[in-house]
């Protein structure tokens, strides 16, 4: 009887190894890519536009699956409206006049797609590129870490209808759910660069799953201030970074993919998958407030270079996550695969017990890594190295290639980047 007893415990053990493994990185009993996403979009025939969507939208409105939009210059959704997208509708960004689509503070848009019919925002050139047209602005009134309590998207917006801002956390500005947009970020002379998609002071009522940017000129997705829950994201080959983070948000980042190209950067200072900051300016920072909190679980972050080691040596690739000063950032269960290195921190940030209980990195798998967790100009991260390596954290560490580590990572119209099974129990030396 003891015997059975203690058989049947091993097993449970056994089991629950089991589920472990299976739980790292993005997760789900089928591929949750599949249906929904594009991982070719310059391969997409698309229909020629018959609507154009120019100026403020101020009344309810609906966009009709049965049309093709074009969004021409600046368009503002104002007046507390809501702009409501049927399933399946396609959205054109013009590139002449950097279609840009901007909801306002207090407007919300319902652009709610299906797993099997999504909505599109694409480029109208012949010959799509990265930065062909504007993006997605969604700014709301929950708070941010400025002085004022209050922000205004520059660029070339106009800047009374781009203040985003306030104290409302449980604000909601909308739904994005199945919603894919390809070549957005478009840089403006004399500005910055657009982001595919900019979340700005948003509450946490507002909802955002399943979107998928692709080939983004700025940032695939940028958060600035306000509470948001956000799930299965994909940001794919980006030339900035895939997911920004600053001016205090509050956020829960769950079961998304960032994937890499060695050979997509931008030339300010590089691109990462996941940059987390307090604040754009200091002197703008009111630190009476909300300092940046991220907590991301089971994110999967690679770059899909076919010859990692060498894209390294060549200096192509650079780290996969930056923590600024004063922010703090928890990554559980997750997967970091071909980066230089895995984790980079501010130079301003000292290792001490204070920053290490602000930044934790759990259950993860650091795979075909230069090095896992380092301190910005520090050659030197033993004492990273120790803390994070330690068994209470469970990390592992592994150098196996990315067709081994994934279930299916180069199947060109349907990839499954969840882990292959088993594959986190490769090593645990670094």
């Amino acid at each position: 009887m003891k015997k059975i007893t203690l058989l049947i415990c091993l097993l449970l053990v056994a089991a629950t190894n089991v589920n472990a493994q299976q739980e790292k990185g993005i997760i789900g009993y089928t591929n949750w890519l599949d249906n929904w996403t594009e991982f070719k979009p310059h391969k997409s025939d698309g229909r020629e536009a018959n609507q154009i969507l120019a100026g403020n939208i101020g009344v309810n409105t609906k966009l009709l699956k049965r049309n093709v939009y074009v969004l021409q210059g600046n368009v503002y959704v104002t007046n507390n409206a809501v702009l409501t997208i049927e399933p399946g509708t396609v959205i054109i960004g013009d590139s002449n006049t950097k279609g840009t689509l901007v909801i306002t503070k207090g407007a919300q848009i319902m652009a709610e797609g299906q797993e099997t019919d999504p909505i599109i925002f694409t480029s109208n050139n012949s010959m799509k590129k990265a930065g062909d047209w504007g993006g997605i602005v969604i700014l709301g009134d929950a708070p941010i870490n400025k002085f004022g309590s209050v922000g205004s998207y520059n660029l070339d917006l106009d800047p009374a209808l781009t203040v985003y801002g306030g104290n409302n956390v449980a604000s909601n500005s909308g739904i994005l759910k199945y919603v894919r947009i390809e070549f957005a970020g478009k840089k403006v002379k004399g500005f910055d660069t657009f982001n595919a998609l900019t979340v700005a002071g948003v509450g946490n009522k507002t909802i955002l799953e399943n979107v998928m940017v692709s080939y983004s000129g700025g940032d695939a997705f940028a958060f600035y201030g306000g509470d948001v829950n956000a799930s299965q994201l994909v940001s794919y080959k980006s030339s900035n970074d895939d997911f920004k983070f600053t001016q205090g948000i509050q956020c829960r980042l769950f079961n998304s993919l960032a994937v890499r190209s060695s050979y997509l950067t931008s030339n300010k200072d590089g691109s990462r998958c996941i940059e987390v900051k307090s604040y754009e300016k200091k002197s703008e920072t009111d630190f009476t407030k909300k300092s940046t909190l991220v907590t991301a679980t089971n994110i999967t972050m690679l770059n899909d270079s076919e010859n990692i080691k060498a894209d390294i040596q060549s200096g192509l690739i650079k780290e996969a996550v930056y923590v600024a000063e004063n922010a703090s950032f928890e990554l559980k269960r997750s997967v970091v695969s071909g980066f230089n290195p895995a984790v980079l921190l501010d130079s301003k940030t000292e290792v001490n017990g204070a920053n290490l209980k602000k930044i934790k990195f759990e259950e993860m798998f650091f795979n075909q890594c230069s090095g896992n967790i380092f301190t910005e100009n520090i050659a030197d991260n033993t004492d990273l190295e120790s803390w994070y390596g330690n068994t209470i954290f469970g990390n592992v560490y592994s150098k196996t290639d990315n067709k081994e580590t994934f279930v299916d990572v180069y199947n060109a119209r349907r990839p499954d980047f969840r882990l292959q099974l088993g594959k986190i129990t490769a090593s645990s030396g670094r």
